[in-house]
């Protein structure tokens, strides 16, 4: 694999076979990576709910089963920012929808001026090639007393574009031209139950390659 240039970020924007929405500006594009902007979308996981039982704490293990218990969604306007309370932890979206193309693929990395502020992004994250929508990113606040204040359209974090040595055939994402919130609460039931269960040989032998 090769990582891609500047030059070669703006032709695949050009030509339509990588594209953002909304579209670049100059200060998103770096030598080898875009910037990636802070979405209005702030998901803030819960930590109980309310059953037939009692108050009984949020098991996120299997948070796929039911819908928005599991998060107070809080959605900015124009002009709004919010601030992110000391090691207080949740999930925003980012401002662009990303498609990429199938020979490519993204690889996610924090920006150095976030990290500054004392917040870190918890990211690995690989975006797939043929990926279409947007991406969900997991942010703390590392401070003991400080709040940090994040404004939507800050730039956030940055991707480095991948290309394949082959094209690959695009595998359907989670989040995969999906509502945000509906992507980040939908799992592979099929795999957690396995697991949950214990039974990693049915899992073996119903999914082997």
């Amino acid at each position: 694999m090769s990582i891609i240039t500047k030059k070669q970020i703006v032709e695949l924007v050009k030509s339509g076979a990588l594209v953002f929405k909304p579209g670049l500006d100059l200060f998103q594009l770096q030598e080898h990576s875009v910037d990636l902007r802070l979405g209005y979308t702030f998901m803030l996981p819960k930590m109980w709910h309310m059953t037939p039982r009692g108050r009984e704490s949020l098991d996120i293990t299997h948070f796929d089963k039911r819908n928005h218990e599991y998060f107070d969604v809080i959605e900015l306007e124009q002009g709004q920012y919010f601030e992110l309370l000391p090691q207080e932890y949740i999930l925003v979206s980012t401002l662009e929808s990303v498609k990429v193309p199938n020979n490519l693929m993204g690889v996610l990395y924090p920006r150095s001026s976030t990290n500054r502020k004392g917040m870190s992004l918890d990211l690995t994250g690989i975006i797939d090639a043929g990926y279409d929508g947007q991406l969900v990113l997991p942010i703390r606040n590392n401070t003991r007393s400080q709040a940090i204040r994040l404004f939507p359209g800050e730039r956030l974090c940055q991707v480095v574009f991948e290309e394949l040595a082959n094209p690959v055939a695009p595998r359907p994402s989670k989040y995969h031209q999906k509502d945000i919130i509906e992507g980040v609460m939908m799992e592979k039931r099929d795999e957690t139950e396995l697991i949950s269960s214990g039974d990693i040989k049915a899992l073996k032998e119903k999914y082997k390659i």
